[in-house]
């Protein structure tokens, strides 16, 4: 019990605190005019200027560990890489209280041309070890790593998987007092992944603070104690980790207020500019703005989630025209939690008389393995004709037993016309879902299993 008093007080003590921190960086049109601004060439400035982070103030307690999620250019390595010290701040103030160990990007202090073991050396003695020191953590961090006899070659000839179990071995074997990894995990298999997180939760025993950035949100969700939510640049909350994850939710479908706070000057002048902007202005797909689903390949009009690669053919006679997912609330998404009721949505137009049609959808993993669908033929939901310029909301509303991770949203309307079987409009891969959750089980989805354990009834 004292143990355990001691553990609660150290949480109310900062590792990490920033105020008012801010990181501006100018942006050019063109490269020669960097030069040209540097060297006074026509007396004005051409650079715009890009607020990867503004104002960010937040606290982290020793013995946490802590999250930070937000959409791409959201300043979330940004803010990693000053912490560390890779990257100075415009203005504002960093403190930290401990010994970080830190694993950001792939290949950051390692030099390419050593084997894996002249890398621990130059690492720990970067890190304040003495080679002695060294000599004795070695067996433990090669051991970690298990890369075999690779450790005796030069790391330019590592695989990414490799570099990371190294890169991974060294930094949590130096005893550090913070960790920091940024994404990394993500490269490794998933037994490499599996020792990593339970490598966090001997560190959260050990009263470790423990810093991390992952779109993994199942992760996010099972490790964290807290979470903070950034988007552009701005500290949007901080709170539990469901509660952070369902506002992150709302920000991917562009439904998240800005802060009344956070009204600035600089925010609505780099938003203006459109510096940082997120893709993720509303969760529909491109035929919702007009154009069939797949054009737009590579603009901003694409939102997050939807392929815009996607592979479409069919004879037309009827055609989705919008498709979405929404929450248990209703709420537009690409991440459902897991064991919580979601709904698939699809628009469908009518152009020609369409017997009978037959909506569908199917789940495939990243594999490309089919996990489930259904239709409303085999729902008996639907058994009517479509006439043309009908229009048609068809919803599949469902619990969500598939576990953590992402899968791909395939979408069609087929039918019988006679004896052939007619496609009218198939969308492979249409969307991209992600499950979040804290609990995953073997296999593909979870039996939601009820596990009990009496004493025998039985005498020897």
């Amino acid at each position: 019990m004292e143990e355990r008093t001691v553990r609660v007080q150290e949480v109310d003590i900062p590792a990490i605190e920033i105020k008012d921190l801010v990181k501006i960086y100018k942006l050019y049109d063109r490269p020669r005019d960097r030069v040209k601004e540097a060297l006074g060439f026509g007396g004005r400035k051409v650079h715009k200027l890009h607020y990867a982070l503004n104002g960010i103030s937040l606290d982290i307690h020793k013995g946490e560990t802590v999250g930070i999620i937000g959409t791409n250019g959201s300043g979330k390595s940004t803010i990693l890489k000053i912490i560390t010290g890779v990257l100075n701040p415009t203005s504002g103030s960093v403190k930290v209280d401990g010994r970080i160990s830190a694993l950001l990007e792939l290949g950051a202090g390692f030099n390419m041309e050593y084997n894996g073991i002249e890398n621990v050396y130059l690492n720990g003695t970067m890190m304040g070890f003495s080679e002695k020191e060294i000599d004795k953590k070695l067996p433990e961090i090669l051991d970690f790593a298990d890369i075999g006899d690779y450790v005796n070659q030069p790391v330019k000839t590592y695989s990414s998987g490799m570099f990371v179990r190294l890169a991974f071995a060294v930094a949590i074997n130096i005893e550090p007092e913070i960790l920091i990894v940024d994404e990394a995990l993500s490269v490794g298999d998933v037994f490499f992944q599996a020792k990593c997180y339970h490598k966090f939760e001997e560190f959260k025993e050990l009263g470790k603070t423990i810093v991390f950035v992952s779109h993994d949100l199942s992760s996010i969700s099972r490790y964290c104690d807290r979470v903070f939510l950034l988007n552009k640049g701005i500290l949007l909350g901080q709170g539990a980790p469901k509660e952070m994850i369902d506002a992150y939710k709302r920000v991917l479908v562009g439904q998240y207020e800005l802060p009344e706070d956070k009204d600035s000057e600089n925010w609505q002048e780099n938003t203006a500019a459109g510096q940082g902007r997120d893709q993720t202005v509303d969760k529909v797909s491109p035929a919702e703005k007009g154009s069939p689903a797949g054009e737009e390949a590579s603009g901003e009009g694409v939102a997050v989630g939807v392929n815009p690669h996607v592979l479409e053919y069919g004879t037309k006679q009827a055609e989705i025209v919008e498709y979405y997912v929404t929450d248990d609330r209703g709420v537009r998404t690409v991440a459902v939690l897991k064991e919580s009721r979601f709904t698939i949505h699809m628009r469908v137009r009518f152009h020609e008389h369409v017997p009978g049609p037959i909506f569908a959808f199917s789940v495939k993993n990243v594999q490309g393995t089919e996990i489930t669908g259904t239709n409303s033929m085999i729902e008996k939901a639907f058994l009517e004709s479509g006439e043309p310029g009908q229009v048609k909301d068809i919803a599949f509303s469902q619990k969500m037993s598939l576990q953590g991770g992402d899968y791909l949203l395939s979408l069609g309307v087929t039918g019988y016309n006679g004896d052939a079987f007619e496609v009218y409009h198939r969308l492979y891969d249409a969307l991209d879902i992600t499950v979040v959750s804290d609990k995953n089980t073997v296999g593909y989805y979870d039996m939601d299993s009820v596990v009990e354990v009496t004493d025998a009834a039985w005498k020897e």
